[in-house]
């Protein structure tokens, strides 16, 4: 008689197993092939094996009444990619690929802060940092689940979305994202957010060393740096790192598969 398979593992790397054999050959997918033009070459891709990472989108570094607003930068330009990725997204789920929301999320007691992490934004110690509330919302600074680490109200997290916290600029230093992209099978990742010269690159080039395909989204990502740090991000994504495009493109090469 023969035995039922049971499923384990998250498709497509699951196995079929019972108790006496385990089918490892994985179930096979149809390729989901676009063809994507960027600034250097034109890209053939498949979406099955895509994923975007949306990179600190979050109230602290977005909104006027956040972290980065308090202490005196001008957020405005890290809202621009806010309607792009409005637009991009929908597109992105109904393809589906996974949205991965990449957020600094600390924890409440900074037990994995250094000290050299602290004193970015508050040199003196004397200021609001890390893990300090925000006189407007009474919010702690960049802790995970709160108001000040939350992603701005504009931009919708469906159910079906991928989150995670980081710790670092990189999205991929001390957290699962490596392991959750390998096991959904995704080679091929698109980046958004901001800074784009600071966490959004940080990771794009952690993707690049681990050998994923790396695509920067360049009206779905922003600074509140120079600009010339802009400007910089792009030449060396496209010098050394992957590619560039625009969210326009991504939704014409969609539409026309």
């Amino acid at each position: 008689m023969n035995q039922p398979l049971r499923t384990l593992g998250v498709a497509p790397n699951t196995w079929t197993v019972s108790e006496a054999t385990a089918d490892l050959t994985r179930p096979p997918v149809t390729p989901q092939p676009i063809t994507l033009p960027t600034e250097t070459k034109t890209l053939r891709l498949d979406l099955l094996k895509s994923a975007i990472l949306v990179i600190d989108m979050q109230n602290d570094f977005c909104h006027p009444d956040g972290w980065l607003a308090h202490i005196g930068v001008d957020v405005t330009p890290a809202r621009d990619p806010i309607n792009p990725l409005k637009t991009l997204l929908p597109e992105l789920r109904a393809a589906k690929v996974p949205i991965i929301w990449v957020n600094w999320g600390n924890r409440p007691d900074l037990l994995n802060i250094s000290p050299g992490l602290l004193h970015v934004y508050n040199p003196t110690g004397e200021g609001i940092g890390l893990g300090d509330r925000l006189p407007k919302r009474d919010a702690k600074v960049l802790i995970k689940d709160s108001w000040a680490a939350a992603v701005v109200d504009e931009l919708e997290q469906k159910s079906e979305d991928i989150r995670l916290d980081k710790y670092r600029m990189s999205g991929f230093w001390d957290t699962p994202l490596d392991s959750i992209l390998r096991n959904l099978g995704k080679t091929t990742l698109f980046f958004a957010g901001v800074n784009i010269d600071q966490c959004v690159m940080a990771t794009l080039q952690d993707a690049n060393f681990l050998g994923y395909d790396c695509i920067l989204v360049k009206d779905c990502a922003a600074t509140t740096s120079p600009d010339y740090c802009f400007k910089a991000t792009i030449y060396n994504v496209n010098q050394c790192f992957g590619f560039v495009t625009d969210s326009g493109s991504i939704i014409k090469a969609i539409k026309s598969r």
